[in-house]
């Protein structure tokens, strides 16, 4: 197959979104597909919008494809350009701007609907995705879940390893329970609410915060709550590390925590259980397909600090749980599917979608009409 993939942004980018697209593109080149990239430049919302006004634009979405993947981050200058594409289209849904707890979410649902509307199949990261997508008119028949991989890293962890780390914390001078923050530090990932909980948490807790900084407000007001809960010894900014720096502090933690306000699916966790980690992730979104509650971790909901504590207080006061849920996690990164197999998820809705259309009779008076 011939097959497209428009993005904002490069595809070099480092976030999990980017990894997914970028897998994507590898597997499908490895699988004998030619892949052409169309990288679009990243807007803000309503700049995004006017895009679908510009020719400029619309002459660079036609390339020769049989069909195109299109990251729906890139919506807003799609949306109405979608239209008078020559190919098909198959949106790949990290996470619905509108499932987000956002001032003006009814705006964007009413704009992805009308996104959604143009595409002829959808590729879900998460079931959770999935059903979002459908809330918003989708038919499920054209959706398939093709959840990443989480192997970021090769961390060579065992057993042994995962229960001598849990066990320090029980020792006669027990180390504190150290808690890595992996992700972009904006409101979404709810790093004040771990913050606001570790604070709150009758236990010995350091925190490393690993992540770039894309809204400097809310950085701001993170450091604020850090001073003013007296955590300054205790949280450490490590801003963006390399693979092999962040694989250096995941394995020398006992708990992965981001208790986002919302995760299409969240690799973080799955990474971070490569390592043995059990994690403290949120209900809201697609978290639970990987952290079953009380097994490969917490979920806790949404902006609930108390309920960040109690788990921290757990972690920490019983070694022999933290070391069976790490235990369970790994053996859960061990059963998750592989990049070659969402791959071959993906490709198979992509030539299904590019067969119906090869199937049209474009002479067909109906069709024509």
């Amino acid at each position: 197959m011939r097959v497209g993939l428009t993005l904002y942004g490069s595809l070099d980018e480092r976030s999990g979104g980017f990894r997914y697209d970028r897998k994507l593109v590898e597997g499908l080149r490895a699988a004998g597909d030619a892949v052409e990239v169309v990288e679009l430049p990243w807007r803000a919302y309503p700049r995004g919008l006017l895009d679908n006004a510009s020719p400029s634009l619309r002459d660079r979405l036609r390339v020769d494809v049989d069909v195109m993947l299109q990251d729906e981050l890139a919506h807003p200058s799609l949306v109405l350009a979608n239209r008078d594409l020559p190919y098909p289209v198959v949106s790949v849904v990290h996470h619905l701007r509108a499932s987000e707890p956002r001032r003006l979410s009814p705006l964007y649902r009413a704009v992805e609907r009308r996104y959604l509307a143009t595409v002829d199949g959808v590729v879900c990261n998460s079931a959770a995705t999935r059903d979002a997508v459908a809330a918003l008119g989708v038919d499920p028949e054209a959706t398939v879940v093709a959840p990443p991989a989480g192997d970021r890293f090769d961390p060579a962890i065992d057993d042994d390893a995962i229960e001598k780390r849990a066990a320090a914390l029980g020792d006669s001078n027990p180390s504190p329970l150290r808690v890595a923050f992996v992700g972009n530090i904006e409101p979404r990932k709810g790093l004040d609410t771990l913050v606001e909980g570790m604070a709150r948490a009758d236990a010995a807790v350091e925190l490393t915060v690993v992540g770039r900084t894309v809204d400097e407000g809310h950085v701001g007001d993170v450091r604020r709550l850090v001073r003013e809960r007296g955590l300054g010894d205790r949280v450490s900014f490590a801003g963006r590390l390399s693979d092999a720096e962040l694989a250096d502090v995941l394995r020398e933690s006992h708990v992965l925590a981001v208790p986002s306000r919302y995760e299409g699916f969240g690799i973080v966790y799955l990474e971070g259980m490569s390592f043995g980690l059990p994690a403290i992730a949120s209900r809201a979104g697609g978290a639970s397909d990987t952290v079953t509650d009380g097994e490969t971790g917490v979920l806790v909901d949404p902006d609930d600090p108390a309920a960040v504590a109690r788990a921290l207080e757990g972690f920490a006061g019983d070694p022999d749980r933290l070391a069976e849920m790490g235990r369970a996690a790994r053996r859960r990164y061990e059963r998750h599917p592989s990049w070659s197999e969402s791959t071959a998820r993906v490709r198979r809705l992509l030539a299904e979608v590019a067969d119906a259309v090869d199937g049209v009779d474009a002479t067909d008076p109906e069709v024509a009409t």
